[in-house]
């Protein structure tokens, strides 16, 4: 019976497995008279070396200070997939080397962002073709504060049945909170008519008043901000 009882209290630790909550991301910038060249090339490349549980997902950088440039994303995988991935091989960086690099001007930041399903209103894997990032950068100490104020903010966006994913960057350069909208009904979801005010909501669900206060401490804890929209790009992705 003892026997029995700890193979009981075993059960849950054998089925537990690390999260694939995890997405690395990097940035590339084409040189704007080979920007055909490269679209072709790039997409030559993921379609040979990143399929399986390491195919891209690659977005076209519309708006921003990066606009123009692409971001490729690879995952959801779990912190020890990334690590057993080992060397790519030779023969992949030399194909980037030789047939997508002379392209373009640079490449870049690369980073890891994991997850948060606890501030986020849409699953991970629930995505739409265009989509805008929040960079939220907070002051130095304040990033539980921000985490928060982003709860309270999700009780705005799930009034407006918005669809917002919520990323940590982990070790991958400054302090960083990504919230990513997904425009599931497209563009005119932007349109004020759309849906009620994020003021109206946030006030709503909040309490009367927390608007006002909400922004007193968004002054207090974050450092700076900026956002982009982005276009999913199927055709340059893996396939």
């Amino acid at each position: 019976m003892r026997k029995i009882f700890l193979l009981c209290l075993l059960i849950p630790v054998l089925g537990i497995g690390q999260n694939k909550n995890v997405v690395n991301t990097f940035r590339v910038f084409p040189k704007p008279e080979k920007n055909a060249e490269f679209e072709k090339a790039l997409t030559a490349h993921a379609q040979k070396y990143h399929t399986g549980d390491w195919k891209w997902r690659v977005f076209e950088i519309q708006t921003g200070p990066e606009s123009g440039g692409f971001q490729v994303n690879e995952g959801p995988l779990s912190w020890e997939q990334f690590d057993g991935r080992g060397d790519l091989g030779a023969e992949h960086t030399a194909d980037w080397n030789k047939n997508v690099a002379p392209f373009t001007t640079s490449q870049g930041a690369q980073s890891y962002a994991s997850f948060n399903a606890e501030l986020s209103t849409v699953q991970l894997t629930d995505y739409a073709d265009k989509i805008v990032i929040n960079h939220i950068f907070p002051k130095p100490g304040m990033i539980n504060n921000i985490t928060e104020m982003i709860k309270k903010l999700k009780k705005a966006w799930a009034a407006g049945n918005e669809s917002v994913a919520v990323y940590n960057i982990v070790n991958s350069g400054a302090p960083q909170i990504v919230t990513v909208t997904r425009l599931k009904a497209g563009l005119k979801e932007l349109d004020e008519s759309f849906r009620k005010s994020l003021q109206d909501r946030f006030n709503a669900a909040n309490g009367e008043g927390s608007w006002n206060y909400w922004l007193e401490e968004y002054a207090k804890n974050v450092e700076s901000r900026w956002s982009e929209m982005l276009l999913y790009r199927a055709d340059l992705s893996s396939k």
